[in-house]
């Protein structure tokens, strides 16, 4: 028992020792000792660029110590004949999913949120950790290692994979035989940062994507404070961000729009991040090419979906199957537009599937060369270790891939991965590639022979003659084994012969009547590929879908451009004071309108029958929350430095719908989870350009304000939430916020040295009347509550959102001077809207005010031409004035008028043609034009429902093949996108 117990403590210690392989913490990198060992007769890749078709590599001490072609003149050591075989670089992945150790927080309390950081001493925001260190924080993990080794990686860099400032990276060689100290080649290698919470805290904010981007703004512009104030350093997160900032910067983005995100604060504060895209960057290839950033691209190829379900179709979108089909085609696109980029293994499920993936890349168009480069030499620049590693020259790390042939080859195998020159064994290596033709001489018979497969796994196919026979082949140890039919169906002669350095010359035959005879083979050809595999190849090559604009349904061939238009003998909706011309033309030129007036001509003009039906200017949506990546930042009561305009998404299919419905222009507000919300965006629906394209330019500065239930958390048990929690309190919030303010502007007036604080740049702004206020309110008393604190501070409310209420103070509003944006006619949907009377907008308008109608929902968005005729029905507004609530009003309230809101020469050319009077149910647009360029019209939208359609099924179809030859499949699933609203929270 005792003999027992001392053999298991002795196994669960060899165990411990095993498992636990964590860095040493100040033993540095050291140099491995290794004798010489001499590679000879190797076709030798050296760099991307430079190959040598015979020639030799002498390595010692775990670097190159000399390449060259030919043979060496002495020789010393070790030799090694690769006996024709190739070298090439071990691969460099910069951003491989590596272990780094890191503690996780519990479970998030909703109820209870976290406002304050937990660590003393450090930034204000537990999401930042410039100091986090990846090299004190790694455990060297063999089984990944191993992984990594076999696809011919010989080093990573390994990073610490959430939160927004992610600390240092530590580079790391995956040399499995040699010590810590030696694998680590650089203990801090990069700084690190990306979009998403740390999974170590809990702490609040942010909880949104234009919180992260606003905080790493933040964190920047101190960390610059600082850099010119060091004597007043006093943040160990800075003061560790600023000791390394001369490092390389890498920033997870995780797709093509968020890699345009990080590419902006990146120009903004003059860095040079190198950005992880998520593979799709093919889409936006030129607006990703004009940012300047290199990138580092996954391969992580989505798999088909199992389409054997026609029910389960539908849950697929052709966005999705056109990514499937068009996945494996973006390393050439990238290429092609010349953007810099390193692959990497990150994203993959399983690492196994890295050099498929890269193969599939090169059959859709990737250069072998350039596959070579963003696997080598262009790591190691990112890295700046061009001198240390990326090719094989004299004085580098000996890291190199001993393949059976072109690396880039689905039939190329890797035997060996050295890595500071020490060997890794990926398969037993044959000395000799036995694939290719043979001529077999058997007696008086004569067989041709075809050896194909891989070296390891190898295939025979057999002819006597023209005629096809069925064999067995077999290698095992060296020695050779084939099995030939007879005529008669239970006898066979089998072949056996050695297998030599000179590979398969024959050997003893045994005969179905047991006799022996001697039989011959010689190598008459290499293995080449069938026609049918050459075919595969070609074809491959061939990109079967065309990228549209957006890249999903209702996309187009190409972006629209603006033409010259004459609209001609329509009923002209103006907003002016020549209010409803009958039998009236409009000419288009340039984005803007040219001309209104009757017989109008312009040559080269595209001419548009109008008669019968009516013109008019674009609809504006004030208030809506449709096309962006998350609404509302509530992880404090005050967000004032975020910005819609930080998130905006471009491919929303509600901004096509608008179009649809008549709407040109929209004010996407931030969310009503806070007092002080965000920044809001003000955009064109131009339905295929780039998120930054459908700003408008120079727009106007708004942000969002809430009253009521939302922001003081209703729902939220009292004491248990963030403050404030009453209706008083937010009245005092407001005071609070605006008396510092006060106090930072004055400051910035006067010179006073201060650190840039983007919450109070955005409040200062209003104070001094340079951004204005749309302000989520329902019950009266808050209202004027509002008013007067913006009288106390000395601004103006621009506008009241949702108002339901604003026909009890309808006098007060207008002796402030406050615009209202309102419902048409919604009500008791929670309490505070009790009181709410679909007559609010009448009574408003009637009194003096400007009134909107907007929506605050997708789907109202796209109706709010039947939204403005109840204006009409409840309050009697005429029609010229209920227009006007969707038109002219909104752009009086956003402070666009100047260029939009009505038909005048000289404005902005959002038009829209309806085929009855704009306000009647029945009513649909014929088209949706904005700055001249026509983005929707009814006989575009059929020709694309229905391109659509045989798009999706021709893709489809393709999956459906797919499964068949036995790829594999991924049952799909239903996804319905987020319907953001005022209320919508994330994370």
């Amino acid at each position: 028992m005792k003999t027992k117990l001392i053999s298991l403590g002795m196994f669960f210690f060899a165990f411990f020792m095993q498992a636990q392989e964590y860095f040493p913490k100040n033993d540095g990198v050291k140099t491995p000792k290794h004798d010489r060992i001499t590679f000879v007769n190797a076709h030798i890749q050296v760099s991307p660029d430079k190959a040598i078709k015979s020639g030799y590599l002498i390595i010692e001490n775990g670097k190159i110590v000399s390449v060259s072609s030919g043979k060496p003149k002495k020789v010393q050591g070790k030799v090694i004949d690769l006996k024709g075989n190739y070298i090439y670089p071990s691969f460099i992945d910069v951003f491989a999913d590596f272990k780094v150790e890191t503690k996780k927080a519990g479970n998030r309390n909703w109820f209870r949120n976290q406002y304050s950081p937990e660590k003393n001493g450090y930034y204000w925001n537990d999401h930042l950790n410039p100091e986090f260190s990846a090299f004190e924080n790694l455990n060297y993990d063999q089984k990944m290692a191993k992984s990594l080794l076999n696809q011919g990686f010989g080093v990573i860099s390994a990073q610490r994979k959430d939160g927004v400032a992610r600390g240092t990276a530590v580079l790391v060689a995956l040399n499995q035989k040699g010590a810590d100290n030696v694998r680590v080649l650089d203990q801090k290698v990069s700084q690190q940062f990306g979009f998403s919470r740390a999974n170590s805290s809990n702490q609040a904010y942010p909880n949104s994507p234009m919180g992260m981007i606003a905080l790493i703004r933040q964190f920047n512009y101190d960390a610059n404070w600082f850099m010119s104030h060091p004597q007043l350093q006093d943040d160990f997160s800075i003061e560790a961000y600023n000791s390394t900032r001369d490092l390389p910067q890498f920033f997870d983005a995780g797709d093509k729009t968020k890699i345009l995100r990080a590419a902006k604060i990146s120009q903004e504060f003059n860095l040079d991040y190198i950005i992880k895209g998520g593979g799709d960057e093919y889409e936006y290839a030129d607006a990703i090419k004009s940012t300047g950033n290199r990138l580092i691209i996954p391969i992580n190829f989505p798999d088909a979906y199992d389409m054997t379900n026609v029910f389960a179709q539908d849950y697929v979108s052709l966005g999705e199957l056109k990514h499937w089909e068009q996945a494996a085609s973006n390393p050439a696109v990238l290429a092609k537009s010349q953007v810099e980029f390193a692959l990497t293994t990150a994203d993959l499920k399983n690492v196994k599937d890295f050099r498929t993936n890269l193969i599939k890349a090169i059959d859709q168009g990737l250069s072998k060369e350039n596959a070579l480069k963003s696997l080598t030499t262009v790591p190691a620049s990112y890295l700046g270790k061009s001198d240390e590693l990326g090719t094989l020259e004299e004085g580098k790390w000996a890291n190199f891939v001993v393949s059976s042939g072109d690396i880039f080859e689905t039939k190329t195998t890797l035997y060996q991965n050295w890595v500071q020159g020490e060997q890794n064994i990926i398969k037993p290596w044959s000395t000799d590639d036995l694939r290719g033709s043979y001529t077999i001489k058997l007696g008086e018979q004569t067989y041709n022979m075809q050896l194909s497969g891989t070296p390891e796994n190898l295939k025979a196919s057999l002819k006597l003659d023209s005629t096809k026979i069925s064999t067995k082949f077999e290698l095992k140890n060296d020695w050779l084994s084939l099995v030939l039919p007879t005529e008669s169906k239970d006898q066979f002669i089998v072949l056996n012969g050695p297998v030599s350095k000179k590979g398969i010359q024959g050997g003893t035959a045994k005969l179905a009547d047991g006799s022996q005879e001697i039989w011959t083979a010689e190598k008459t050809g290499m293995l080449e590929l069938n026609t049918k595999e050459k075919k595969q190849k070609e074809k491959a090559l061939i990109n079967p879908s065309v990228v549209t604009y957006p890249n999903m349904a209702y996309g187009s061939s190409s972006l629209i451009e603006q033409k010259t238009y004459l609209i001609k003998n329509a009923t002209v909706w103006t907003n002016e004071d020549d209010g409803i011309l009958k039998e009236t033309d409009v000419l288009v030129k340039n984005g803007k309108i040219a001309k209104v007036g009757k017989n109008l001509k312009a040559s080269g003009a595209t001419v548009i029958d109008g008669t019968g039906k009516h013109l008019t200017t674009g609809i504006i949506d004030e208030h809506t929350h449709i096309g962006a990546n998350g609404i509302n930042e509530g992880g404090h009561n005050s967000s004032a430095e975020v910005s819609i305009e930080h998130v905006i998404n471009a491919e929303d299919v509600n901004i096509y719908r608008n179009l649809a419905g008549g709407v040109t222009t929209a004010q996407i507000l931030h969310g009503s989870a806070n007092p002080i919300g965000g920044q809001s965006a003000i955009i064109k629906m131009k339905w295929g350009e780039t998120p930054d394209n459908l700003i408008i330019s120079n727009s106007p500065k708004f942000i969002k304000f809430a009253l009521g239930e939302n922001v003081k958390q209703s729902w939220n048990p009292v004491g248990s939430g963030r403050f404030p929690q009453t209706r008083t309190g937010v009245e005092q919030l407001y005071i609070d916020y605006f008396t510092r303010a006060q106090h930072y502007m004055n400051n910035k007036n006067n010179g006073v040295d201060q650190r840039v604080d983007l919450e109070m740049e955005t409040l200062s702004e209003i104070l001094s009347g340079d951004r204005f206020i749309s302000c989520h309110s329902y019950v009266q008393s808050e209202i004027t509550m509002m008013m007067r604190v913006a009288d106390q501070f000395d601004f103006r409310m621009n506008t009241f959102t949702h108002i339901l209420e604003g026909y009890k103070v309808a006098d007060k509003m207008k002796e402030h001077g406050v615009g209202a944006s309102t419902f048409s006619d919604w009500w008791a949907y929670k309490f505070e809207v009790n009181d709410a009377i679909p007559y609010n907008g009448a009574i408003m308008h009637d009194v003096g005010l400007t009134v909107a109608f907007n929506s605050d929902d997708a789907e109202m968005s796209r109706r709010l031409n039947q939204e403005a005729a109840k204006a009409m029905k409840y309050g009697g507004v005429s029609e010229e004035d209920a227009w006007k609530f969707v038109t002219l009003n909104p752009a009086k309230l956003l402070h666009i008028d100047d260029r939009l809101g009505s038909i005048k020469v000289g404005k902005d050319a959002d038009l829209v043609l309806w085929d009855y009077h704009p306000m009647e149910a029945r009513s649909k647009a014929q088209f949706t034009m904005v700055e001249g360029a026509i983005y929707f019209s009814v006989d575009q939208d059929k020709q694309m429902r229905a391109s659509n359609e045989i798009e999706k099924n021709r893709i489809i179809g393709k999956m459906i093949s797919a499964k068949n030859k036995g790829v594999k499949t991924i049952e799909p699933v239903k996804t319905i996108p987020t319907e953001y609203e005022c209320e919508t929270l994330e994370l």
